[in-house]
């Protein structure tokens, strides 16, 4: 049976959260969009995503650097996981009538208070601005909460299959 190396599929996640969050930082300044606290911290979840799938395709060595990767890439798992059900429940904001629920009101929650905390630190990155339930911004009928929704799960399910290919144990 031929092994493929999962490397190179963590390397293609890596850039793909990468340039998701590159063009979220280019896109809100250039199109006028405000980023909310969810937009803001799926944002940092695909930076994160970046630098955990580039650190497990660089450790993935038959060393004790294994222990390393496989520890990033169930982190990098985790984080995908989190990222699909805070998009969903934002998806699920937008498809409220606007009268009926917003992200505002109320003690803000845990996603609230880092990204705020965030924001202060440095605020051209993580400053929110904007409504959860806004679509600002629709291409192809999806909304950019959509939109990632959909990286998030395919970053889930591609990290979960290279996970599974890189742990089981070769054949010869």
């Amino acid at each position: 049976m031929i092994r493929l190396d999962p490397r190179p599929l963590w390397i293609l996640l890596a850039l793909i959260a990468a340039i998701t969050a590159l063009a979220s930082l280019v896109l809100a300044p250039w199109l006028n969009l405000e980023p909310c606290h969810l937009c803001i911290f799926q944002r940092t979840l695909f930076m994160l995503m970046a630098l955990l799938a580039a650190l497990t395709a660089a450790l993935s060595h038959p060393d004790w650097r294994r222990f390393v990767a496989r520890a990033s890439a169930l982190l990098f798992l985790a984080l995908a996981a989190l990222g699909s059900g805070v998009a969903a429940y934002q998806s699920w904001l937008q498809w409220q009538p606007s009268e009926d629920v917003s992200c505002i009101g109320g003690q803000p929650g845990p996603i609230e208070q880092l990204v705020e905390w965030l924001g202060q630190q440095v605020p051209t990155l993580f400053l929110a601005s904007g409504f959860c339930e806004d679509t600002e911004l629709v291409i192809l009928g999806l909304s950019l909460a959509n939109m990632a929704f959909v990286l998030f799960v395919a970053a889930l399910a591609t990290g979960a299959w290279a996970l599974w290919r890189g742990w089981r144990p070769s054949h010869s």
